[in-house]
């Protein structure tokens, strides 16, 4: 496992873009960061959101809609084209601890999460 503050990777700087953009309540800068046809599949919530309209109406619920800060602890290369980044959320829920396995497409947009809370 490498440490956040080790020198970052292409995979390592789309996390800290994603939780930078999501923690600004950047609606268009998360989007820019998703391929078209991306899907984030949110075991916690019991569903799949897919495409941009599903990653809008995903981070406007759970991000913009709790006031969710999130925080990378942690970052683990599990192939080239795939990171896992063990979070902590902390919203209008409370504090919760989880992971979001990123895969990214062949251009280096994000293609799938697969969010879950420990």
């Amino acid at each position: 496992m490498q440490s956040i503050n080790q020198k970052k990777s292409k995979l390592e700087q789309l996390a800290h873009q994603f939780v930078e953009a999501a923690n600004g309540y950047d609606l268009q800068a998360v989007l820019a960061l998703f391929a078209e046809d991306a899907v984030i599949d949110d075991v916690s919530v019991g569903e799949k959101f897919e495409y941009k309209r599903g990653i809008r109406k995903y981070y406007e619920t759970f991000f913009i809609g709790y006031h969710t800060v999130t925080e990378l602890l942690t970052l683990e290369h599990t192939a080239p084209d795939q990171i896992i980044a063990r979070v902590d959320f902390k919203g209008d829920f409370g504090h919760e601890t989880g992971g979001l396995d990123i895969l990214v497409n062949e251009v280096g947009l994000i293609k799938k999460i697969d969010a879950y809370l420990n």
